[in-house]
């Protein structure tokens, strides 16, 4: 029997580090796809972007349906996808959010818990397994927390605090934990033996050697909005260039021809 993609996804996470490239639309995770990449995320940020609303829990649904369904359409390998806070604070709302992702297409979620309470995010996971199942479906939960990210407590506390809701998510039915803004070796090597699941970390300039990153147990790296932010770096500069320059920076010699990028879809 071939297995499903949550289950493919979920392998991914028992070996090795898992290299995720944030995508935020079909084209960017073909693309993604295309280089190697054994599965495709998404990134909350540069897709609300892509669809025209800002980051933080703001995208509409059906927009974000919509754009989970041509990215699944375009690609093989398996899908996560980024779903903030899950756009809900009712746990069968975003049950039911969950469930309509994964029938377009998604192997698995990102949900964090922001600065609200840890509880209300492990009433959401509890009601993703539940749903889930009564429907036959699967879905990798990743669950994200800000303790480091948002410094939700000292930071002295920061670490027990983590392992704390690694716990109650873990309980809840979660497949892996993220937890951004954390960058000391020793606060991830400890929180990979102790939180007792695939441990997620977001790549950060304090985090480039990704050899020491999987010695320290990580199990999956991602860019976050990294690549989106790169990409409307260069191209504001390029049209500013353009608009208000005497000369243009156009054709950029780094751009991927016509051709190789149609390709892509052929």
């Amino acid at each position: 029997m071939t297995p499903s993609p949550a289950a493919r996804f979920r392998h991914l996470h028992t070996h090795g580090l898992l290299r995720l490239a944030n995508a935020w639309d079909a084209g960017t995770a073909r693309l993604i796809e295309h280089l190697g990449a054994p599965a495709v995320a998404t990134t909350s940020a540069g897709l609300a972007w892509a669809q025209g609303y800002p980051d933080g829990d703001t995208l509409d649904v059906e927009a974000l349906l919509h754009a989970v369904t041509g990215i699944a359409r375009v690609i093989t390998v398996p899908l996560t996808v980024d779903m903030e806070g899950g756009y809900a604070d009712d746990p069968a709302t975003v049950a039911d959010t969950v469930l309509r992702v994964v029938r377009v297409g998604a192997a698995g979620i990102n949900l964090e818990d922001g600065a609200g309470d840890p509880a209300l995010l492990a009433a959401k996971i509890r009601a993703i397994r539940e749903a889930c199942a009564a429907q036959g479906l699967d879905v990798f939960i990743n669950a994200r927390t800000d303790v480091y990210l948002r410094g939700l407590v000292e930071e002295s506390a920061r670490l027990e605090t983590t392992l704390a809701r690694a716990a109650l998510y873990r309980d809840a039915g979660a497949d892996g934990l993220f937890v951004p803004g954390l960058v000391e070796a020793d606060a991830l090597r400890t929180l990979a033996v102790r939180c007792g699941l695939p441990l997620n970390a977001m790549l950060r300039p304090q985090l480039q050697d990704l050899a020491a990153l999987e010695a320290l147990g990580v199990r999956r790296v991602s860019t976050g909005s990294a690549l989106a932010e790169s990409m409307y770096g260069r191209l504001a500069a390029q049209v500013d260039t353009f608009l208000h320059a005497d000369a243009t920076a156009l054709p950029d010699p780094q751009a991927m021809g016509y051709g190789a990028v149609n390709r892509l879809f052929g």
